[in-house]
């Protein structure tokens, strides 16, 4: 995944790991609210970027309980979509 590690759910991809950061696929409703959490960004690795994934930078996923926040929401909505 753009030269990184990425995670498919039922074919779908759900998240991901690219240089330090967690990519996660939170879709297009949880998009905006998920930007405007601390230690997160646009998923913009290409000068474009991709609407409904946000990149989390290492201070946001520092304990447990953040990085299964993050991986939950992903999950639910990797799970929303049809299989492929």
């Amino acid at each position: 995944m753009c030269g990184g590690v990425g995670f498919l759910l039922d074919g779908n991809m759900c998240c991901g790991v690219w240089k330090e950061f967690l990519i996660l696929r939170v879709g297009p409703s949880a998009y905006e609210e998920a930007l405007k959490q601390p230690n997160v960004v646009e998923f913009d690795i290409t000068g474009r970027a991709m609407t409904g994934w946000v990149m989390v930078e290492p201070a946001g996923i520092e304990d447990d309980v953040e990085l299964k926040s993050w991986l939950q929401q992903a999950v639910q909505f990797a799970r929303s979509l049809p299989p492929k």
